[in-house]
Formats: C-alpha cells, sequence, structure tokens
C-alpha cells in the first residue's frame, strides 16, 4: 500500500539525474521501500515538471542498467512545478483502483489519456518545448502537419517489406491503420508543436514496433513508451510509465525488476537510436525491415525478458 497524502506532497515536489540515479540503485541493491520515491518522481516529471525528465530517465538508467545512455545530454532549464489539480488525483487514484485486467489496454489508454487532461494548463506549452529539444523532433515538426498513411498504398508493397509487414499488421490483427481517430480528438486545431506530435504518435505507433524491433505483445508495450519517451519525451507515455511504476510500488514490488528492465532499456534504445519522428516512412516501404535499419542506423530492441511474458503467464493461470 501508498500512503497516498505522502506520494501526492512526494509528486510536487521535483527531482534530478543525480535522485533518480540513486533511487534505482538503491532498489536494485534490495530496498524496494525507495519505489514510491521514484514513482512520484516519475509522476512529476510527467504532470508538474516536464523539463527534468530527461535527466531523470537517463539517471534512473544509469543506477539500473549501470550505464547513461550512450548520446547528448538532453539540456533544459529547470523551472518551478506547475499544481497538480485535485481533480488529477481523483481520477489517478480511481484508476489505481481499477482491478488488474479490468480495463484491458484500450480501456487503460483512454482513462490514461484522460489524466492528460485533468493538469495544469500551463503545463501544454512546457511539454511542447521540452519535445522539441530532443533530437530532430524541431525538423519534423517543420514538415507540417502529417497527411495520412493509407492501406491502399500498403496493399501494393512486397510481403517482404516494412509496407508490407505493416499492412499485414493491421489487417490481420484488425487494428485501425492509426491508433485513434485523429478528426474526431481535434488534434489538427491543437497548438505546435502537439498538433504534429499527436497525430504522428497515431500513425507511427505502430509501425515503430516493426521497425525498431517491439512485439505487439503486453511487455513490448510498456518497452514501446519508454522508447517513445526516449526519442521525443512523449507526454502520455510518460504518464503512463507513471501509472506502471505507481501501480508497482502500491501492489507488486516484487516484479520491480521485470519493469525497470523493460522501461530503461526502451529508454535507452529510444535515446541511443536516430530520430524516427520524421523520417520518410513512405519512400521506405517497399525495402525490408533490415535493409532499413541499415541504412538509417537503427538497432532492434534487444529484449531482457521474454516478449510475450505476460501472455505466457496467463496461459499457465
Amino acid at each position: 500500500m501508498i500512503d497516498r497524502a505522502a506520494f501526492e506532497a512526494l509528486s510536487a515536489r521535483p527531482g534530478d539525474g543525480a535522485r533518480a540515479r540513486a533511487l534505482t540503485a538503491a532498489i536494485k541493491a534490495g530496498s524496494a521501500a525507495e519505489l514510491p520515491a521514484l514513482a512520484a518522481l516519475w509522476l512529476n516529471a510527467a504532470a508538474a515538471a516536464p523539463e527534468v525528465l530527461p535527466a531523470i530517465y537517463d539517471g534512473a538508467a544509469q543506477g539500473w542498467l549501470g550505464r547513461a545512455p550512450d548520446a547528448p545530454a538532453i539540456g533544459l532549464q529547470a523551472q518551478p512545478p506547475e499544481p497538480i489539480p485535485a481533480d488529477f488525483w481523483t481520477a489517478f487514484w480511481a484508476l489505481l483502483d481499477e482491478p488488474a485486467g479490468s480495463l484491458g489496454a484500450g480501456g487503460i489508454t483512454a482513462r490514461t489519456a484522460a489524466l492528460l487532461g485533468r493538469l495544469s494548463p500551463g503545463l501544454s506549452p512546457r511539454l511542447g518545448g521540452v519535445a522539441l529539444a530532443f533530437p530532430g523532433v524541431a525538423d519534423a515538426v517543420a514538415q507540417g502537419y502529417p497527411h495520412r498513411f493509407t492501406l491502399q498504398s500498403l496493399a501494393l508493397c512486397p510481403p517482404n517489406s516494412l509496407g508490407g509487414e505493416f499492412h499485414a499488421l493491421i489487417v490481420d490483427n484488425g487494428f485501425d491503420l492509426e491508433v485513434l481517430d485523429r478528426e474526431a480528438l481535434g488534434l489538427a486545431e491543437a497548438p505546435a508543436p502537439h498538433a504534429y506530435l499527436n497525430a504522428r504518435i497515431l500513425q507511427c505507433h505502430d509501425l515503430w514496433h516493426l521497425a525498431a524491433g517491439y512485439r505487439t505483445t503486453g511487455l513490448h508495450e510498456v518497452a514501446i513508451s519508454g522508447f517513445q519517451l526516449g526519442q521525443f519525451g512523449h507526454h502520455y507515455s510518460a504518464m503512463f510509465l507513471a501509472v506502471v511504476l505507481t501501480r508497482l510500488a502500491a501492489e507488486r514490488a516484487e516484479a520491480a525488476p521485470l519493469f525497470l528492465d523493460t522501461i530503461l532499456t526502451g529508454w535507452t534504445h529510444g535515446r541511443e537510436s536516430p530520430p524516427l519522428l520524421g523520417l520518410d516512412w513512405e519512400a521506405l516501404w517497399a525495402l525490408p525491415v533490415e535493409d532499413i535499419r541499415a541504412r538509417v542506423g537503427l538497432s532492434a530492441y534487444a529484449s531482457p525478458w521474454p516478449a510475450d511474458l505476460f501472455e505466457q503467464l496467463s496461459v499457465a493461470a
């Protein structure tokens, strides 16, 4: 259990990379009591002080994995935290109180996204500034609001190509080509750079699964959230991971090594990979994934745990 009042107070206080490094090193050494403090630090970066996010996750990776990502530091000036509204906490704890497995992937996505709408209005421009500090993001945003991919163009691609594999992934699994309907969400009307970022993540999330080597399994959805965070400071991913870690701290502290391995290797992979956000994917549709990786300098994610671990455990249960 977590002392919720103490956790809320802790989440209002920003930390830094050194604090994150010390916490993950202590957890790795066996001090599970530090897990709520790390969850509060991640939540602070997602909900109040996003400028500290790159340093916090780099520090957490160093403390847990024994090394920081081999990538330039993302220099951002710390700013006073935004207040975290009371109605955010009401929704946050209601989400944490849902029985495990009761919401499904879609329900978790919707409820986590709804948390973002309950944050301080002053957070939005700060989040945009954080994203633009990540490599390649400003150039990608300058390309303008992304036009849609089409199943028709993907259907013309060879089966062993990225486009062919992407088409099969969408059609065979009954996925939407974009995760959510961008028009229904009104993304085009969002302020810069959020219009571009939010539309681009919807159309590229499943594509990045293929290109960067993440399976469409429960564990790898957690991993790719770390990857997206490391690529461009994706706000939804930051909130999702803070929710995941808080739930672990409250209910399943013994599973922390599995999740920290997964999240922080995903973050490190994102930080060490070339920027994928603005890549002209349509010019690469006809090429095999391995050729694309070689061309752009992208390595596949090296999962520290079996990708289908959750599914294996579910069958065993």
